[in-house]
This record gives C-alpha cells, sequence and structure tokens, in this order.
C-alpha cells in the first residue's frame, strides 16, 4: 500500500502578506463608504436646520393710486352709499388712525364709477403679487426652476385657481412644486407662512422656498352703515410683499438673513377673541369684517401669550430670572408684574401696523422707546394697513435708514382674526445695504415725519345704534 507523504510541504502556499493587505483594504474601503455616508447625513442635517432669507422685495403701486383721506371722503360722500352718520365716524377714523395723505386705493375704486367685480379684483392681485415677485428674481437672479416651495397667502380674496396657482402659472414653475394657498386667516398669516416654509425646508434639501403674502381690497370694501364694518374701508390699502428663503449652505454668503425663531399663538378656543373680527353680513344682507370692542381684550391676551412663548428661547438669562422671581414674588403679594426688557435681546422691533390704538398699547405693554416704534408708525402713515405684508415694508424701512448691522436682531410680529398671532426672529447675516428697488427709495431722507391726531376719545369700537 502506498503512503502519503503528508508535510507541510505538500499543503497550498498562501502568502501571508497578500491576505493583510486586502483586509486592510477591505476594511479602509469600508471606513470610507461610512464615512461618506456619515458626512451626507452631515450635510444634509446642516442643509435642513439653516433657513436663510436671501432677499425680500414690497410693492410699490404708481402714483396715480395714492389717495388722500379728504379724495376718500369726498368719494364717499358722491358714492351715495353711507349716511350722514358713517361719514362722520370716517373723518375720526381719518383724525386718530395714523394714517398719511400719500396711501395707495385700489384702481376700481380711482374710477368715476367703481367696478369692485372679480377680474378687478384679479387685476389687482396680478399687479401687488407679480410686481413684488418680479423684483424679487431680479434683485436674487434665482431661476424658476430652483423653486421648490411656494406659499402664498391672502386672508379675503379667495379666487380659483387660487393664488398660488396664479403664481406656478404665471412664472411656469415646475411640475412637482410644493405649492400651499392661505386664505382667512388675518394679518397674522404672512408670518405663519414663514413658519410653514421653515418646516418644509427642513425636509426638502436644497431648495428655494417662495412665500408670497398679500390683501385684495377691490371686493371687500363694506357698502352699509354698521360702522363696525366700515372701519376696514378706512385702514386697509393695497401692498404686498414676496420673501425668498433658502436651505442652500451656499446661500448663506448671498443672503441677508438667518431664522432664529417662529413662534404662533391661536386663541381660536376663546369665543371672544373667535369673533372679534369675523366676516358677516348686516342688517341688509351686505358682508363686511366686523371688528368689535373686544379686539383690544383679545389681542391682549394672544400678544402676551405669544410673547412669553418667545421669551424663553430669546431672553439672555439675567431677565429670565428677573421674570421668574417677579413671579415668586407675585403669589404671595400684591406686587406689579415685571415686563421683560426685549430691547436687550433684539435690535428691531417691527409689529403689524394694525392702527394708531394698537401700536400704542403695544408700546406700553413691551416698554419700547419711540425709536423702536419708528418703523411701525411711518409705515402706518405711508402705505396704510397692507395687512400681512406690512412687517415687510417694516424691515424695509430699517434697511432703508441704514440701522440693520451685522448681527443684529429683528423681531417681525403679526396679529390677526382668530385670534393669532405670530412672531419671526432674524439675525442680521451681514450688514445690509439699501437698494433702488426698496419701496422707500427716493424718499426715505424725508421720514421720519410728525403725525398730528386729533384728541379726544377713539370712536373706533362705538356701537352704530
Amino acid at each position: 500500500m502506498p503512503i502519503i507523504n503528508f508535510t507541510l510541504n505538500n499543503l497550498p502556499h498562501y502568502n501571508m502578506h497578500s491576505i493583510f493587505d486586502l483586509e486592510s483594504k477591505l476594511m479602509l474601503s469600508t471606513l470610507l463608504i461610512i464615512c461618506l455616508f456619515l458626512l451626507r447625513f452631515y450635510m444634509t442635517k446642516i442643509t435642513s436646520s439653516s433657513i436663510y432669507l436671501v432677499d425680500f422685495a414690497c410693492y410699490k403701486p404708481p402714483d396715480t393710486q395714492k389717495c388722500t383721506k379728504e379724495f376718500m371722503i369726498k368719494k364717499a360722500e358722491k358714492s351715495g352709499y353711507f349716511s350722514e352718520e358713517v361719514l362722520e365716524f370716517m373723518k375720526k377714523v381719518f383724525g386718530k388712525a395714523g394714517l398719511g395723505d400719500s396711501t395707495y386705493l385700489s384702481e376700481a375704486y380711482l374710477a368715476k364709477v367703481a367696478n369692485p367685480c372679480i377680474e378687478e379684483s384679479r387685476r389687482e392681485m396680478r399687479l401687488s403679487v407679480f410686481g413684488s415677485i418680479d423684483i424679487l428674481l431680479a434683485k436674487t437672479g434665482v431661476r424658476c426652476e430652483d423653486i421648490g416651495i411656494v406659499v402664498a397667502n391672502c386672508c379675503i380674496y379667495n379666487t380659483m385657481p387660487s393664488l398660488s396657482s396664479m403664481i406656478v402659472n404665471r412664472y411656469k414653475l415646475r411640475d412637482d412644486i410644493i405649492s400651499y394657498n392661505l386664505v382667512g386667516m388675518g394679518c397674522s398669516a404672512g408670518l405663519m407662512a414663514i413658519g410653514l416654509a421653515e418646516q418644509l425646508l427642513k425636509v426638502h434639501d436644497n431648495t428655494y422656498a417662495l412665500v408670497v403674502s398679500a390683501e385684495s381690497i377691490t371686493e371687500n370694501c363694506y357698502l352699509g352703515d354698521d360702522r363696525s364694518k366700515f372701519l376696514t374701508n378706512c385702514l386697509f390699502r393695497v401692498g404686498g410683499a414676496a420673501i425668498l428663503l433658502s436651505n442652500r449652505r451656499s446661500d448663506r454668503h448671498n443672503s441677508k438673513y438667518s431664522l432664529l425663531h417662529t413662534v404662533h399663538t391661536n386663541e381660536a378656543h376663546s369665543d371672544l377673541s373667535y369673533n372679534c373680527i369675523i366676516r358677516e353680513e348686516d342688517t341688509a344682507g351686505l358682508t363686511g369684517i366686523s371688528v368689535t370692542k373686544h379686539l383690544f381684550k383679545a389681542a391682549s391676551a394672544v400678544v402676551e401669550a405669544n410673547v412669553t412663548a418667545l421669551g424663553n428661547p430669546l431672553l439672555p438669562l439675567p431677565e429670565k430670572l428677573k421674570y421668574l422671581t417677579n413671579y415668586i414674588i407675585r403669589i404671595f403679594f400684591n406686587f406689579p408684574a415685571y415686563i421683560p426688557n426685549y430691547s436687550v435681546a433684539v435690535n428691531h422691533f417691527l409689529p403689524h401696523v394694525g392702527g394708531k390704538p394698537v401700536l400704542d398699547e403695544l408700546q406700553k405693554n413691551l416698554g419700547f422707546d419711540e425709536t423702536v416704534m419708528e418703523a411701525s408708525r411711518m409705515t402706518l402713515y405711508r402705505f396704510g394697513n397692507t395687512s400681512s405684508s406690512s412687517v415687510w415694508y417694516e424691515l424695509a424701512y430699517a434697511e432703508a435708514k441704514g440701522r440693520v448691522k451685522k448681527g443684529d436682531r429683528v423681531w417681525q410680529m403679526a396679529f390677526g382674526s382668530g385670534f393669532k398671532c405670530s412672531s419671526v426672529v432674524w439675525r442680521a447675516i451681514t450688514e445690509v445695504g439699501y437698494d433702488e428697488a426698496n419701496p422707500w427709495a427716493g424718499e426715505i431722507d424725508g421720514f421720519p415725519v410728525h403725525v398730528d391726531y386729533d384728541d379726544g376719545p377713539l370712536p373706533f369700537f362705538e356701537s352704530s345704534k
């Protein structure tokens, strides 16, 4: 029987160095793949968590649409729609509301015979919305195909197709565009739209969000004798704004602001808040927006809740401790409430310009001085109440004055029917320069102006009968 000589020399020969080299290469390749995956994940998180305000634009109607308070009174007298009592109310409101003589009225009411029809409303929207978007695209150079999100808001005007669809159609935005149209949400809807865009940008990478805020007054002029509904005729004017947001890291160096905080508060569960601003028919069947005497109480409650919620992320620690100490003392003693000093946390406060009485209450309750309130009061005087877009005319004012410096914090606040309040806080990435597309261009040196107000009690919420 043959004997098999089984020795080590009979085994196959393996190069141990080759084995180790192969394992090393596999380990390095695996490690590289893991690193690339983690890098991609990190970049995605950075992109989705950092949101920039690239730029914004406000619509400025032509001078042919400017109207003085005297012109509006005479127009109302000649129309034959209003009683002497309502016309007298109109004059009182104009004396106390804080509007100047250069605000803009809808074209439909400048004609000899007013024709507030659907087509005129669409025309007003096309002018203000497309006008502001055209300016914004020209300023930023962003291509329409790079816009992935559109959020449009307009409180009363609710057309079909929607305002957001009008924008998509006009600019031929891509077919996978994410679009939302907010209606019936009052003057706070513009900042709520910013909050919605923020949430969308957190889950859709490397894209732009176009936010458009406007209001149509063409179809919403009240033609009856209920003073609570007639108030909107006196305060609201033509205006609109377009805002471009981005979550692209490459836009950090060519953007104006970064988004710090958004806080939204809703008091619609309260019947008093819910009913203080409501669209309804009067006894003659004419539709209008009722503004009741409970507005200030509702506004105070929702603003207090919003400011309290914003104070936690915004206020520095010393102010928080002062507030907490005061709160504890008030549990046991009759002691005045401590109002935190928000001026140590923000450089610019820009509240919605609902009217002079509203601005007065905010100034008193938050403790800001006249310098801080200047942008709001001058916006009310120059442009009137442009609804949700008013906070952008205010920011444009601060920019035109050269007051926004690098690192400054800008607090925008808006409130409206529901009753709701929204706050958005930005940080200036750079010192914001002045440009000719600013709605205050060519006239900013004439501001601020002194505004004379009539003395006496406010007529705003007097009973009609």
